[in-house]
């Protein structure tokens, strides 16, 4: 069977970036939460999580960014999303609230920097 997501690790400085293609669901959601989670340390202060290969959202993959967020926020780390605009994940995050938590960019790379400006 093939896998409805593909994770991807990356580091840009101190800012962790994960890069997650493909669909979330309650299929995987575990396994991603564990793999993002196990990218973190007590050191870093940064995850960007760029949904711009994402295709599908379903209310597990977003609680799960709810609870990251939040838990993170605990941990005095931040999470930033990347995500295309006008996509259907897009609009999921618009409707369920998490771009007023979370701060969203069209992109990527509009996400690290982002990150970077803030931890400065």
């Amino acid at each position: 069977m093939r896998a409805l997501a593909r994770l991807t690790e990356d580091n840009d400085g101190e800012i962790a970036v994960a890069a997650i293609a493909g669909e979330i669901d309650a299929s995987n959601v575990g396994d991603l939460n564990a793999r993002l989670r196990g990218m973190l340390t007590n050191r870093s202060e940064v995850l960007v999580v760029d949904l711009i290969g994402t295709t599908y959202i379903d209310s597990a993959g977003i609680n799960l960014l709810f609870e990251l967020a939040d838990e993170l926020r605990q941990r005095q780390q931040r999470l930033f999303l990347a995500v295309a605009e006008q996509s259907p994940v897009a609009r999921m995050l618009g409707i369920t609230g998490i771009d007023a938590v979370v701060p969203v960019h069209p992109t990527r790379d509009a996400a690290v920097r982002a990150a970077g400006v803030s931890a400065a």
